[in-house]
């Protein structure tokens, strides 16, 4: 992830097709979006403007799911053009972070770690809060929202709730990325990259156009890292990578009214990960499990014995079909997804034998929504929908239990002398977890002069079902006590085979009510003012099962009535209490603007928002010594705060400046756990703050081979975070350094780029596992060079 490349971040609405616009966003602020609009004009550019870090220039594009342009629509947005992803080297949505007001992805764990928070909701497990589409696929597992990105043509980012067009996992906003069209560019590319740590990035692509309506593109892709993180146990680094892809893209336009498009790709990773530290000693803050009286991992560093990894192979094909006839557009969009991962944790964290856990996955997907849009006369536009998914996951998920792990987190909650039979054992747990939804849904717009009126309404319906079975075959000898006869060994033969069913049905009505008003000589400025519904599914705890069998082992080894006269306090959990979470939802009200100034040199967007949520999803670690996590709901939690993106092209020729910030205000209202009361605390994870500042200065040569040389320099800021449901613990604000310089030619480009150039120290994760405290430091001080041809 380059600093460098933070220049320019963003995603977007709706899924494309190619067709001639012309257009330009910045940074969402009030310039024409690549949406095209019959009425709308677009604003003087140049080249310097479209080259520009945060500007979309010339593209070619229809939006399935809007009837008039980003800067038009009653959100504010943040999109980066086919130049700005090369030039800026942008290679995974984490790139995207933290540019955008409001937006944040920490780099942390694994590639299977896609945390997103936006305004102060956000999801470190299970259902992500944004959604992600690529070239109209979306993407219903966001475990596999991180991957290589490659000859990207556009990227967009919505904030916001995007639930009555899109429906669940959409309330935080929605990223689109789409690839670049074979009929809009032929020939071959290459891209050679090579930076600190042994990195290394390679692809190769070839575009073409086999006759005026029909194209195809094939590529393929490589990168490896030796990795950022010394595992201090045996001295190797732990969080190497290995990442392939390959994608093969057909456009074929049959007809002026009938165009199809088709992406299939196939993508494999093999990486370490997980590489979290221990707190130094003197600033842990939970339980201290000893070892001979001392506590000689306790160094803040990574210092873990048994094998952590995440591999994933996962297979997507999406296929959109778009018909014209006459006034109307109808619209198909299908697809096809597989992911089989497998997480392999030394879940302790610890140089020690306490427990390891595997987590493996086989999901297969099928999407389909229809979409139809059309106008009314001259003042009515409409767009309506029907959508359906099914999704099946299996997953296998056993704990082992080690020597240290049955000594420190099960024999000594016994207060009798005991001995386990063997080393280790297994916790097994095996599931099924079927998922179908479906949803109908509208959106009209009326313009009556400068107002634009929107009202729209979707039936969202899901349901969802969970086939458990949690087994375990052990044994323990333990010394009951036999009053004056002194105690007496008993050997007890464990075997226990739960098995269930689970299965629930959302059902959610997911209205949006909004007013535009333009301004300007060509209405290329406005207000709005918006108030939407936002909702986020529900789902069940996979990973609290190995508690809950633990527990019953208790209850086989010592009966209840004993663990009581033995006065045992273990935490007990039933299936009923932890195996599901429910739906979070919450109302968004927002009011905004998007601005045009001196002749659209100087362009702004801003907004302040409010939102109300109920049952906010939270991820927590159980008290004391039980090793799962689990998803649970917050009761009720608020978030406000503004945002502030402005672009300017200086009279400077060639400079050009940018920024933003966003202030998020995100606290619980109503929310307890245990004998806790949380009300009035920041929610976890979330930032206060980000913040953004960035110039580039263009400088041309006139030469043949030469062109242009570009600098950049920015900074990015973010915090504080808060990261206990007590706000007993923060990461501070911190700001991180970044510069690249980059030697354009006609067919080549050449950057070279450095990040965390103060080398800032700082942390992007922390938790508590069995008393436990770990953070994850973030990146230090990289540098690299990346080298693009086209022929």
């Amino acid at each position: 992830m380059k600093s460098w490349k933070s220049m320019s971040r963003g995603f977007g609405a709706a899924a494309l097709i190619c067709v001639a616009a012309r257009s330009a966003t910045v940074m969402g602020a009030g310039v024409p979006s690549a949406h095209p609009v019959a009425s709308a004009e677009p604003l003087a550019s140049s080249a310097e403007w479209a080259d520009s870090t945060v500007t979309l220039g010339e593209v070619g594009v229809t939006a399935i799911k809007s009837t008039t342009g980003l800067n038009r629509l009653p959100l504010v947005a943040t999109v980066v053009g086919e130049r700005e992803v090369e030039r800026l080297n942008i290679t995974t949505i984490k790139d995207m972070s933290e540019v955008a007001p409001n937006f944040y992805i920490p780099d942390y764990g694994s590639r299977m770690t896609s945390s997103v928070y936006i305004r102060g909701i956000g999801a470190r497990i299970d259902q992500p809060v944004v959604g992600l589409n690529v070239d109209n696929v979306p993407y219903l597992n966001k475990d596999n929202f991180d991957f290589d990105l490659s000859d990207v043509e556009r990227i967009e980012l919505l904030r916001g709730p995007q639930s009555t067009l899109y429906g669940r996992n959409t309330m935080g906003g929605l990223i689109n990325i789409y690839t670049l069209s074979p009929l809009k560019v032929q020939g071959l590319r290459t891209v050679l990259e090579y930076g600190s740590r042994n990195s290394l990035r390679a692809g190769v692509s070839y575009y073409g156009r086999i006759n005026s309506g029909l194209g195809m593109a094939v590529s393929g892709n490589y990168s490896h890292t030796d990795g950022f993180y010394r595992n201090q146990y045996n001295g190797q680094k732990c969080d190497g990578e290995n990442q392939g892809s390959l994608r093969w893209k057909t456009v074929w336009h049959l007809s002026p009214e009938l165009r199809v498009e088709n992406t299939a790709s196939f993508q494999i990773l093999r990486q370490g990960g997980y590489p979290y530290a221990s707190y130094a000693i003197g600033e842990t803050t939970g339980k201290i499990f000893e070892q001979d009286g001392v506590a000689p991992y306790l160094t803040g560093s990574v210092n873990y014995n048994d094998t952590c990894f995440y591999r994933r192979t996962a297979i997507a094909d999406g296929l959109t079909v778009e018909w014209r006839p006459g006034r109307v557009t109808l619209s198909s969009i299908t697809s096809v997804q597989y992911l089989a991962d497998n997480m392999t944790l030394d879940q302790d964290f610890l140089p020690l034998d306490f427990f390891t856990l595997t987590q493996r996955r086989h999901e297969w997907a099928v999407t389909q929504d229809f979409v139809a849009k059309g106008t009314v006369g001259s003042h009515y536009s409409w767009l309506a929908g029907l959508f359906g998914f099914h999704r099946h996951t299996s997953m296998w998920a056993p704990v082992t239990f080690k020597a240290d792990g049955i000594r420190g987190l099960i024999t000594s909650n016994i207060p009798l002398q005991s001995e386990w039979h063997g080393d280790s054992f297994v916790l097994h747990s095996d599931f099924s977890n079927p998922v179908d939804g479906g949803a109908i849904y509208h959106q009209g717009s009326w313009q009556q002069g400068r107002w634009t009126f929107t009202l729209g309404l979707r039936l969202d319906v899901e349901h969802t079902a969970l086939t458990y079975n949690s087994r375990c075959a052990t044994g323990v000898t333990v010394n009951v006590p036999m009053g004056p006869l002194g105690t007496r060994p008993v050997s007890r033969d464990v075997s226990i085979d739960d098995h269930g069913h689970l299965s629930k049905t959302y059902v959610k009505f997911l209205p949006k009510i909004a007013a535009t008003y333009s301004f300007g000589s060509r209405g290329e400025s406005n207000v709005y003012a918006s108030i939407s519904r936002g909702y986020k599914s529900g789902g069940y705890n996979t990973q609290m099962f190995s508690d809950i069998l633990k527990d019953r082992l208790y209850g086989e080894i010592i009966p209840a009535q004993m663990q009581e006269m033995l006065g045992m306090t273990a935490e007990s959990y039933t299936v009923e209490e932890v195996a599901s979470y429910r739906p979070e939802q919450s109302w968004n009200y927002e009011a905004g603007a998007h601005l045009s100034l001196l002749g659209g040199n100087l362009t702004a967007e801003g907004a302040l928002f409010f939102i109300q949520c109920r049952d906010q999803q939270l991820t927590v670690f159980p008290e004391g010594s039980d090793t799962g996590r689990r998803m649970t709901n917050a009761g009720r939690t608020r978030s406000y705060g503004g945002e502030l993106s402005l672009r300017w092209r200086t009279p400077v020729d060639g400079l050009s400046l940018s920024g933003s910030y966003g202030y998020t205000n995100a606290c619980f209202r109503s929310y307890r756990s245990g004998n806790e009361d949380f009300r009035g605390k920041q929610i976890p994870y979330a930032p206060r703050n980000t913040l953004f500042v960035g110039a580039d200065y263009r400088i041309g040569t006139g030469g043949k081979v030469l062109n242009n040389v570009i600098f950049d320099v920015n900074c990015r800021g973010i915090g504080r975070i808060m990261w206990d449901d007590q706000n007993a613990v923060e990461q501070p604000f911190y700001a991180l350094l970044g510069a690249s310089v980059t030697f354009e030619g006609p067919r080549y480009s050449l950057s070279l780029w450095g990040e965390n150039l103060t080398c800032t120290q700082y942390d992007t994760f922390y938790f508590v596992s069995i008393g436990n405290s770990f953070v994850q430091r973030g990146k230090p001080c990289s540098l690299g060079a990346t080298l693009r041809m086209k022929f």
